[in-house]
């Protein structure tokens, strides 16, 4: 599965389809992830899990905790942990912006997806949410089943 972004297509690693529900998506970040060569290997074959993941400054860096990426097999004895905490590569500006973002106005960073760039590397892109509370997720899905609703009816209309 592959997204459209800038007329592109971008190789899909994982997607956190639940987070679009969960959360009102203020702004969104593509930042890259420092990971070990099975690590890459891993997410190459598509099998990682970002579901439960979540972004979160430590020091003066930020965090992607609880991303699960399977071992890599053919890697016996030097493979890697499958929920490491994973360093966030982002400029210092886009750091200190999302920290204050955290920190002050009681913000959460949720990955929406990992995919491969154009060169292959791997991108994960991370949003700055609030999150909704019950009623706001009942909204949501009202709306989402009156669009299906309606394009069915379109779609008998014609």
């Amino acid at each position: 599965m592959a997204s459209a972004k800038d007329g592109e297509r971008f190789k899909l690693a994982a997607e956190n389809r639940k987070a679009r529900f969960s959360y009102h998506i203020v702004d969104t970040w593509e930042a890259g992830i420092a990971l070990t060569g099975t690590e890459i290997k891993s997410l190459r074959g598509g099998r990682s899990n970002i579901t439960d993941a979540y972004a979160a400054p430590y020091g003066s860096d930020i965090f992607l905790y609880n991303c699960y990426i399977p071992e890599y097999l053919q890697a016996n004895r030097f493979n890697h942990e499958t929920r490491r905490p994973r360093r966030l590569l982002l400029h210092r500006k886009e750091i200190n912006k999302l920290v204050g973002a955290v920190e002050r106005e009681g913000m959460t960073l949720v990955p929406l997806d990992i995919h491969f760039n154009e060169k292959g590397r791997a991108k994960i892109t991370l949003a700055l949410a609030k999150g909704k509370n019950a009623a706001d997720k009942r909204e949501t899905e009202k709306e989402r089943e009156w669009n299906r609703e309606k394009s069915r009816l379109m779609k008998y209309k014609e």
